[in-house]
């Protein structure tokens, strides 16, 4: 996509996990291949939104370089482009662009992601990964707040790893020289940020949707969010799991 003039010193960076990814997967029990592939699209799709929600902030979408991905990610943007309106049409236009990347490790694929947005002028660099469509606008809203307060801010899940991690330029930790299939990742990270004497903040603790546990937690989270009459956040999502639970019914 043909470079544009930044809006903002914050970018939302939201990078696209791959069914296997550097020790991680999506494994939801009965939903496989291609239902498994449209729930993706719809945390992606519901993700952007949320990202979108979020004012004075850009939003960015990275993703490998092959046609699969590519097509993956083609669907969802132009079914963005027909169904948003008002200002949520002008914020796609406006402050949304999408990266393609060599199918590298994970490491090297958020350290890029971060080194790209320094180097286009970002102040404030918000990565989040593909697996996370109930993390409300609020909770983005607030992880910039925390990140433009420290150098660092850290989105912890129950099992040690990350849900989203953010830097503030200056904060020069390459995170390709970590080993992200590890289980104590989270802390070897933080643990570098200790040692260089960099501030961080750390967020509430959250789930990336990776197994029938998650799958779950995420439902109670989309009918609580319903309940307190939310109607836009992780929607997608829930038009999809009611068409999935439909067909494994039938």
């Amino acid at each position: 996509m043909p470079r544009r003039k930044k809006k903002s010193d914050s970018v939302i960076a939201l990078c696209v996990q791959e069914p296997l990814e550097d020790g991680s997967k999506m494994d939801l029990g009965a939903i496989t291949g291609d239902d498994l592939k449209f729930l993706h699209q719809a945390f992606i799709t519901d993700t952007i939104g949320n990202a979108l929600a979020v004012k004075d902030t850009d939003v960015r979408l990275y993703f490998i370089d092959v046609p699969e991905r590519k097509r993956f990610v083609k669907i969802i943007t132009e079914y963005l482009a027909g169904k948003l309106t008002g200002k949520a049409a002008e914020a796609f236009k406006n402050r949304f662009r999408q990266f393609e990347q060599s199918h590298e490790r994970w490491g090297i694929r958020i350290h890029d992601v971060f080194s790209r947005c320094f180097e286009d002028g970002y102040k404030n660099v918000l990565v989040v990964g593909s697996r996370t469509p109930t993390v409300t606008s609020t909770m983005l809203q607030r992880a910039l707040k925390m990140l433009s307060e420290s150098e660092a801010v850290f989105g912890p899940t129950p099992e040690g790893r990350y849900y989203a991690i953010g830097m503030s330029q200056g904060a020069d930790i390459n995170l390709s020289e970590f080993d992200w299939k590890s289980p104590d990742i989270y802390n070897q990270v933080s643990r570098a940020f200790d040692e260089r004497k960099f501030g961080w903040s750390e967020l509430e603790i959250w789930y990336v949707v990776e197994g029938p546990d998650e799958l779950e937690l995420m439902v109670r989270d989309i009918n609580q969010y319903r309940f307190e009459e939310d109607r836009t956040t992780a929607r997608e999502t829930e038009i999809v799991m009611e068409r999935l639970l439909r067909k494994l019914e039938s």
